[in-house]
């Protein structure tokens, strides 16, 4: 009936459980950026959604066991940064 498209972006997909959203924020944390403004500016075209937003989705993710699962390493490196900022405060 009016069923959602296989893997719709805020839908979980089977293999990992994360909607494809979370894991394309969780690659553009993968990449190198070469300037300031480069990563803002791929957030905005890439995932078509504000810098702002997108902090806010990886901040939830980085506390989302599937992501962990999905991508320990890149998870495991924002949680040190997190932490090591939040002990500077």
């Amino acid at each position: 009936m009016n069923d959602p498209p296989p893997n719709a972006p805020d839908e979980p997909t089977p293999s990992s459980g994360l909607s494809d959203r979370d894991r394309a924020v969780l690659a553009v944390e993968r990449q190198s950026w070469a300037g300031p403004g480069a990563k803002e500016r791929a957030i905005r075209e890439q995932l078509g959604i504000s810098p702002t937003r997108y902090y806010q989705l990886l901040n939830v993710l980085l506390d989302d066991r599937r992501a962990l699962e999905a991508d320990p390493v890149t998870v495991n490196r924002l949680r040190r940064v997190r932490e090591a900022r939040r002990g500077r405060r």
